[in-house]
């Protein structure tokens, strides 16, 4: 295997990891993101967990074949039960490439095993509100947001962390993110601006008489057009 073979989405994720972190990577697939961590001298060790058993096999294969078995842990196991808080000592648990509806039940099936975790690393493909919302209702602070884009599919990246004291998300931080609306990136903008356009459309196919579904698409092309300053 080849460094070529991590996509950049992956490459960002791991640019979150923290130095000298212990890794939990779920749904770790062939432990391309492990395996470059450990080669870059980023992280002490790691736990690849996959709950398919054809990546499992292929994950066991290739930390085998980089001779990085006594840093990397593949175990075939289903979200946070591929670790022991008491034995593993995992500060860091990456999730990449699931919905944001998966990614927090999969945190919220164990949720007493985040309670040693600093840091979590999470790659929604949709559903990014949702996620949102459930980490601020489980005392997890946003602290970096990213948007990106690979082969014309965007992505966002959303790094939380345990905090006591919540700074409360915002209905428009919990849609837009509380970081990517302030910085309003470029391909931040590209999205929101398709979606603008989408949602356009859909309007111009509601009947005038469904005034109460047209107001609904008025009401979120307005919240768009604000969020991108577009000037009226």
């Amino acid at each position: 295997m080849k460094y070529e073979k991590l996509s950049i989405r992956l490459q960002e994720v791991g640019e979150f990891v923290p130095q000298d972190a212990v890794l939990l990577d779920i749904g770790s697939d062939h432990a391309y993101l492990p395996i470059h961590l450990v080669k870059m001298g980023r992280i002490k060790s790691a736990i690849a967990g996959e709950v398919v058993q054809g990546p499992y096999d292929s994950a066991k294969s290739n930390v085998a074949a980089f001779g990085l078995s006594d840093s990397i842990t593949v175990r075939l196991a289903s979200g946070l039960a591929a670790f022991d808080p008491e034995i593993d000592g995992v500060d860091t648990i990456t999730i990449a490439g699931m919905g944001g509806h998966l990614i927090a039940d999969i945190l919220g099936e164990s949720q007493e095993k985040l309670a040693q975790i600093s840091r979590l690393i999470l790659q929604p493909n949709n559903g990014e509100w949702y996620l949102r919302n459930w980490l601020q209702a489980h005392q997890f602070q946003i602290s970096h947001e990213m948007i990106l884009t690979e082969n014309d599919k965007l992505y966002e990246i959303i790094v939380a962390c345990p905090s006591k004291t919540l700074l409360e998300l915002s209905e428009d931080d919990l849609r837009f993110g509380p970081i990517l609306r302030r910085e309003k990136s470029e391909i931040f903008r590209l999205k929101w601006q398709s979606e603008l356009r989408a949602h356009q459309a859909i309007l111009s196919q509601i009947p005038v008489s469904a005034t109460d579904k047209r107001q609904e698409f008025l009401d979120k092309i307005a919240k768009i057009e604000e969020v991108l300053d577009v000037s009226k």
